[in-house]
């Protein structure tokens, strides 16, 4: 009948229009032009400063760790190579450092190729002129500033305590998945105790909020997705320049903090 021909025509326009708002939803979503934007320290030297206090006073906590001084020294330094910046992050978050940004007005390509011409270089078709690398800063893009405030905006939400950070801390030190370790068992039965740990202090303390340990692992996980590249290059160079982590790490792990 019309009706039924009619309630066929509008449900399918209804489909049609639903499956149109589906497909168009992710492209909002997806677009990273924004992110892609490249940001600065407001106030580098502050910033930076504090940084620098919070890198030197986790290496000491690191050191103070029984079990850490067990370790030979190049399971220690692998150690430290791979967590340091997860590590400082939960400093700089234990410490409520704050970041504030300004957007940097990046060159344009022509720039860039222009840049590289007088200085004697040809930059590839299409690709970044090598001149940027040689004469400035990698800064970091808006996406990767946002996942780190987004990583301290949940440690202060979560108002994690003085022992929560250490528990937590130690789970990131003791990684038993790092390639060329010797002492993996050793290490990752300290990382279970770590975790361990946690899970029982935050059950005794917080004993109304049972999605707690969950809330604080999520803590650890936001940390996987942000690059040392981009901690070494925010935090490091506006006041030291380019730097090898390595040998500063190293300095600093056989010196006395």
């Amino acid at each position: 009948c019309r009706c039924c021909a009619e309630g066929r025509r509008h449900s399918s326009i209804l489909y049609s229009i639903l499956r149109s708002q589906e497909r168009a939803a992710p492209a909002p979503r997806g677009c990273s032009c924004g992110s892609r934007r490249r940001v600065a320290l407001r106030s580098p030297q502050v910033v930076c400063k504090a940084a620098s206090a919070v890198l030197v006073k986790t290496l000491r906590f690191v050191q103070n760790v029984p079990c850490f001084q067990e370790l030979p020294l190049e399971e220690q330094l692998l150690l430290v190579r791979s967590c340091w910046a997860p590590l400082l992050l939960l400093g700089l978050a234990q410490d409520r450092v704050h970041l504030e940004t300004v957007e940097s007005a990046e060159p344009s390509m022509l720039q860039r190729i222009l840049t590289a011409r007088r200085h004697g270089e040809q930059p590839p078709h299409g690709a970044p002129a090598p001149g940027r690398q040689h004469h400035g800063p990698h800064l970091p893009s808006a996406g990767e500033i946002h996942a780190i405030k987004g990583f301290l905006a949940k440690c202060w939400s979560l108002d994690i305590s003085t022992k929560e950070y250490a528990y937590l801390k130690g789970t990131v030190l003791f990684n038993p998945d790092l390639p060329g370790l010797q002492c993996t068992q050793y290490i990752e039965g300290l990382q279970r105790e770590a975790q361990q740990a946690l899970n029982e202090h935050v059950r005794l303390i917080h004993r109304g909020d049972e999605a707690r340990f969950a809330k604080l692992n999520v803590v650890l996980s936001l940390l996987r997705s942000i690059n040392a590249n981009v901690i070494a290059e925010l935090f490091f160079r506006p006041i030291i320049g380019a730097v090898n982590m390595d040998d500063m790490l190293l300095e600093m792990l056989c010196a006395k903090l």
